[in-house]
């Protein structure tokens, strides 16, 4: 039986059951020979389809021999702007060429006809993925350089140069959170099948009236993560960041309170260090790992953090009410859906107290 520390391809165990996600692979093969040089002459394929995630289905596919991941859209009726795989491509062939840990884009196809949807191709890259925060693989000595490694990485993401990377159109400039807000609340309320929830609409209000008034713009993950990094097999570095759907031009310090979430969250899909001493543990406390950031950053400190930290558990939220909504109609990708739709209302009310915490001090 594999572990999560394993390497990618089998960090996520390929599904059992393909519930209508299975590829074509001779299709695939024909695209690849036709548009990919390398592939040209390439005879043998084969795909399984990893079982974690909750957006875009995503493959380990093997090539005469040479492993890569496919990540597609999902079939079925899509919401408008979800599932950018094109997108994805985008930001990570722009990071691989000025050296951030992203796998080496191959290819991309926009075609529908291709396989059904549109996709793309990444090369696999060896490592370790950690699915529990706490780090319970690891000598308790040896956890927190793999934080700070982690620390270091995104605060490389918020330090990169856009104009160098060629990704100043990636996104909007200024005004994140207005926008942001009214993206997530639109898609919310409009998702009449997956139902309204009380604390959500009362943290939207608040959100949308506390906008702090320091605006700053750069390149966001969306979704910084440690199960979305690839660490070194054997050594506490970062060797590539996955899962870029969400990236865009952002405020970077919505960025990091997202990735700062599960300080503040008790345990639900995975792990929380709510209810636990992460120093205990081996861990930063929070106040040390937002010192590093800082450091790292170029900042004194981090004013409304608290505001940042309940925007994101709006925002998560919002992301577990839209697959509530795929799960309904039946376009969720993942057997683990149904568990994330049932954690709308708990996430919810943690941010509303989270914002209540803030209106009491």
């Amino acid at each position: 039986m594999t572990t999560p520390s394993e390497s990618i391809s089998s960090a996520v165990p390929p599904s059992e059951s393909t519930n209508g996600f299975a590829l074509d692979d001779q299709r695939l093969l024909e695209w690849l020979r036709h548009s990919v040089p390398k592939f040209a002459n390439a005879s043998i394929i084969s795909s399984q389809r990893f079982s974690g995630g909750q957006s875009n289905p995503t493959y380990a596919v093997a090539i005469d021999g040479v492993r890569l991941v496919l990540r597609k859209k999902p079939p079925g009726q899509l919401l408008a702007g979800a599932h950018a795989v094109e997108r994805e491509f985008r930001v990570i062939s722009a990071l691989h060429e000025a050296g951030f840990p992203v796998p080496r884009p191959v290819a991309l196809c926009e075609d529908v006809a291709a396989i059904g949807t549109a996709f793309f191709l990444m090369e696999h890259v060896d490592g370790r993925i950690f699915w529990d925060l706490r780090l319970p693989e690891l000598p308790q000595h040896d956890r927190s350089a793999y934080y700070d490694s982690m620390n270091a990485t995104l605060a490389a993401l918020h330090n990169t140069d856009l104009a160098a990377t060629e990704l100043t159109t990636f996104g909007r400039a200024g005004n994140y959170f207005e926008r942001q807000l009214k993206r997530w609340g639109a898609q919310y309320r409009e998702d009449v099948l997956a139902g309204r929830v009380e604390s959500m609409d009362l943290l939207l209000d608040w959100l949308q009236t506390h906008i702090p008034s320091s605006d700053e713009t750069t390149l966001v993950h969306g979704d910084f993560r440690m199960d979305n990094i690839v660490f070194h097999p054997s050594e506490p570095r970062v060797i590539a960041v996955l899962d870029w759907e969400l990236s865009t031009l952002g405020h970077p310090l919505a960025d990091f309170g997202y990735h700062l979430m599960p300080y503040r969250l008790p345990d639900m899909l995975l792990p929380g260090l709510r209810d636990r001493d992460p120093v205990a543990l081996g861990l930063p406390s929070e106040a040390d790992y937002v010192a590093a950031y800082c450091h790292r950053t170029g900042r004194i400190g981090i004013d409304n953090l608290e505001y940042y930290l309940a925007f994101n558990m709006f925002r998560a939220a919002a992301i577990f009410h839209g697959i509530r909504g795929r799960v309904i109609r039946g376009t969720a990708t993942s057997a683990q859906a149904t568990e994330v739709a049932k954690r709308v209302e708990q996430l919810a009310d943690l941010g509303w107290n989270q914002a209540r915490s803030v209106r009491a001090g």
